[in-house]
């Protein structure tokens, strides 16, 4: 007789895939981020729309959006192995009160409100990937790759898919709980799992956003031409920026929020407190002269570790020659730009000239 056969040895159990989600959330709002979610990969849509939006070259000089195909909509091609993302969301709400009243003083400088202190980008991906290292610790290796506006991804289609906004008609994305205010990141992930349900959008019939952009950026709902839109007129284009859209600046010189401060969902915004993102060098008070007067070693120096080196000297000029020349005309305005009238650039030569133009005659 043959001996019977031994009992078939019960499957390998894998990782209990919704705890560890749930574990992931839990690390995640410990490490300071106040959204969190899971999503998978399709992006099919998001691709076709993208598709459409570079096809007009509503980019403008952002050539490396153009550059890298569809790999931006296809984590899996970015990174080979990606079958989810995990998304957060970082707060950064100021005070929009005082972000109107700055707009509404010529003489002061308007910041856009995310690049008043220190640049985010190194403290999130910091915090990403203390995170997924801390992950680790506890479930072993897997495959991963932190990105904080690093990389070509997706990252607005990727949260609302993980249920942390809806992407709003000014193409911002907007939580219900929460407005705007808040900074993305993302960890794409070899994990397959649970993935959360997508936000549900609720603009409703509202366009306020639309008629508020200054230089009527945002032609349609959800489409926005960078060529007109001054978050990439100062910082992004190094070139002049075109005479016509240089009065609807007014004192902007580094980004533009005017279409978040319109959101009524804005108004359930969590203002933060983050020590990064408070005010530094007075940024939130500074009047253009005061800014106008930095010489180059300054600029470095007190831009160090902000978003707004991003801009170089030369374009910090540029854009402030133009919030200038929209400011009262003041002897002070007046004699700030006449003393950069024949500075070494022949960009911020142009941009003072036009400028002192406009308070001739005043």
């Amino acid at each position: 007789m043959h001996p019977p056969p031994a009992p078939a040895a019960p499957p390998a159990r894998g990782p209990d895939l919704a705890a560890l989600a749930r574990r992931i959330r839990e690390l995640a709002h410990q490490a300071g981020f106040q959204r969190v979610g899971i999503s998978g990969v399709e992006l099919g849509e998001d691709e076709a729309h993208l598709r459409d939006w570079l096809a007009q070259g509503l980019y403008g000089t952002m050539d490396w959006m153009a550059r890298h195909g569809d790999l931006r909509s296809r984590p899996a091609e970015l990174v080979p192995g990606t079958v989810r993302v995990l998304s957060v969301g970082l707060d950064y709400g100021q005070d929009e009160e005082q972000a109107w009243r700055t707009l509404s003083a010529g003489e002061r400088a308007y910041v856009a409100r995310y690049a008043l202190g220190r640049d985010y980008h190194k403290l999130m991906r910091n915090r990403l990937q203390r995170l997924a290292e801390r992950l680790q610790a506890e479930v072993g290796p897997f495959g991963h790759r932190v990105f904080v506006d690093s990389a070509p991804v997706l990252e607005r289609a990727l949260a609302r898919n993980a249920g942390l906004g809806w992407i709003g008609k000014n193409t911002c994305l907007i939580d219900k709980d929460g407005g705007s205010w808040f900074f993305l990141g993302e960890i794409y992930l070899d994990l397959p799992l649970p993935v959360d349900p997508p936000a549900s959008a609720h603009c409703g019939s509202c366009n306020r956003c639309i008629p508020a952009c200054p230089t009527g950026a945002i032609t349609a709902p959800h489409r926005l031409d960078a060529r007109r839109c001054i978050s990439y007129l100062t910082i992004e284009h190094a070139g002049a920026i075109p005479e016509e859209l240089r009065p609807a600046m007014g004192n902007r010189i580094f980004g533009c929020d005017d279409c978040q401060l319109v959101c009524p969902w804005n108004k359930f915004a969590r203002r933060t407190d983050e020590p990064d993102f408070r005010a530094r060098n007075n940024l939130d008070q500074a009047t253009l002269t005061e800014l106008f007067a930095w010489e180059e070693d300054e600029f470095l120096r007190r831009t160090e570790g902000s978003a707004i080196r991003r801009s170089g000297h030369e374009r910090w000029l540029r854009n402030i020659a133009v919030a200038l020349g929209n400011a009262p005309t003041t002897p002070a305005v007046v004699a700030a730009l006449e003393s950069r009238r024949q500075h070494p650039s022949p960009l911020v030569r142009e941009h003072v000239a036009w400028a002192l133009e406009r308070h001739r005659g005043h």
